[in-house]
């Protein structure tokens, strides 16, 4: 294993004094690497080909689905809107810790969020309306 080490270096640097590496598509620009450590190593082909191919694993989705639950949340005016959006967003919290098996981490958001709990006022009459 060492010896495949050593003229693997060695072929590297040759193609390197030669500039064969010199005009490589994102030369001088960072990496982009993907963290898939949460991914099972055994599906991680899979869902790296998926992702390939334009379709997103179900976690991913709701992942996408909450952040854009609580964007919302952010700018609605309407107490029984906010609310409706607050149970949508338990629902979807709930969704990712069943297929998780684990909590879901949001604790960027868990402050914006009992924030707006907290904000959420609603009258005796309105809860009569709301699901």
């Amino acid at each position: 294993m060492y010896s495949f080490h050593l003229i693997a270096e060695k072929r590297i640097q040759e193609a390197m004094s030669q500039g064969q590496f010199d005009n490589l598509p994102g030369k001088g620009k960072p990496l982009k690497f993907e963290d898939d450590s949460m991914v099972p190593e055994d599906l991680r082909m899979a869902y790296k080909i998926l992702k390939n191919a334009g379709f997103i694993p179900p976690e991913l989705q709701t992942e996408k689905e909450i952040r854009q639950a609580v964007d919302l949340l952010e700018s609605m005016e309407d107490e029984r809107l906010r609310y409706k959006q607050v149970i949508k967003l338990n629902v979807l919290v709930t969704k990712m810790n069943l297929m998780r098996k684990r909590p879901v981490n949001l604790e960027v958001n868990q402050f914006y969020y009992r924030k707006i709990v907290e904000r959420i006022k609603i009258n005796s009459k309105d809860q009569s309306n709301t699901p």
